[in-house]
């Protein structure tokens, strides 16, 4: 099944977030004959971010996706997946803080209740694919569906997507990942009326409200944040903090230990609550190991040259890969990066295909 080919009546479940993005996809599978039924899932319901214009899955976001349901009449459900997304995503994305890395929840989200929660709630209401308003293309391959870039480089959301499995990627369909730009998604939007066709993008992770991460951290886990001192390389005491998981790599303002050269932040030693600061080139770096890595292509351990990213916003390097057991690799980067950080995601690339990826081990 493809999702632009005509449904001819079959069932497709399309997770509606409230945003223009999945509004245009149940609209656009509607329109190719299939029999949509749309799901929202509930994920948090806290304070100020049930009111915001911008974040997704709270109390706004879901009256929008019912709004939207209701005007291309189709089924709408909603499903509280409020405990699960505390448990899968939050919790460790405190924790991750707490390690010294910087996390990337959206990874986490789909990987666990969007991609397997919701897969499973699709197949039991006999759909035969799971539709999302993700940026990415999916092809089917001689050893089955293969995951490949959006076409438009600047909505690319690949990244986010590379621990999709091969089983969760053979149910999957991603209608927009053709669209050359936005425009044309709105587009879709605005033809057929729907009222979230001029809505923002969701801006920084849906369930800060404020962008305020160490006090949703301290919330979390209140007894978990210690001060401690900021160093240089050699251990030598330049001031004190009152919490790493208030600094991230490669940050240079708010260190307060100013009167020199530039200082920036190197590492993060969270056993020792430690931040360790020193000169920009020294956090340039040519090998990244990386850990629960999901591999996409064809074959097992193995070394292969190919591209990575290790920010959604970075252009792919060129690269060595090379697969290890455990799901454990190293890539060893033809050039220099700056600022890698534990927590995120190196993902690899083999020109517009998704190779899989894996997560940012800390630094010895």
């Amino acid at each position: 099944m493809s999702a632009f080919q005509p449904g001819n009546g079959r069932r497709i479940v399309v997770a509606m977030s409230g945003g223009v993005d999945s509004s245009a996809t149940a609209a656009l599978l509607q329109e190719q004959g299939w029999e949509v039924v749309g799901v929202t899932l509930q994920l948090y319901d806290h304070g100020q971010a049930v009111g915001r214009a911008n974040s997704c899955c709270a109390g706004k976001d879901i009256h929008d996706a019912r709004r939207v349901a209701d005007t291309i009449g189709i089924d709408h459900y909603v499903i509280d997946y409020e405990s699960n997304f505390r448990r899968e995503v939050m919790e460790p994305f405190a924790d991750s803080y707490l390690k010294g890395e910087t996390p990337i929840p959206c990874v986490l989200c789909n990987q666990t209740v969007k991609f397997r929660d919701l897969l499973k709630v699709a197949r039991d209401l006999g759909a035969e694919g799971l539709a999302t308003g993700h940026y990415v293309r999916r092809v089917d391959g001689a050893e089955g569906a293969m995951m490949l870039t959006g076409v438009d480089p600047a909505r690319d959301q690949s990244y986010f997507l590379f621990n999709t499995t091969r089983e969760q990627l053979d149910f999957l369909r991603f209608p927009l990942g053709g669209m050359g730009s936005k425009d044309e998604t709105r587009a879709i939007a605005h033809r057929r009326g729907l009222p979230v066709a001029a809505k923002p993008d969701s801006q920084d992770i849906c369930f800060v409200p404020n962008g305020d991460y160490a006090s949703l951290v301290r919330k979390l886990r209140p007894d978990a944040v210690q001060p401690g001192d900021i160093v240089d390389e050699q251990g030598t005491v330049l001031g004190t903090h009152d919490g790493i998981i208030n600094y991230t790599i490669g940050q240079r303002r708010g260190l307060g230990v100013g009167g020199g050269p530039p200082l920036y932040v190197l590492k993060l030693q969270a056993a020792e609550r430690r931040v360790v600061v020193g000169p920009k080139e020294n956090l340039r770096q040519k090998q990244i190991a990386l850990h629960s890595v999901n591999w996409l292509g064809e074959g097992a351990a193995i070394q292969r040259e190919i591209s990575v990213k290790i920010r959604s916003t970075r252009p792919p390097a060129p690269a060595t890969l090379t697969l290890g057991e455990d799901g454990r690799a190293d890539v060893i980067l033809h050039g220099v990066e700056e600022g890698v950080s534990p927590g995120q995601a190196c993902v690899f690339y083999d020109q517009d295909r998704v190779l899989g990826g894996g997560w940012i081990a800390n630094r010895a």
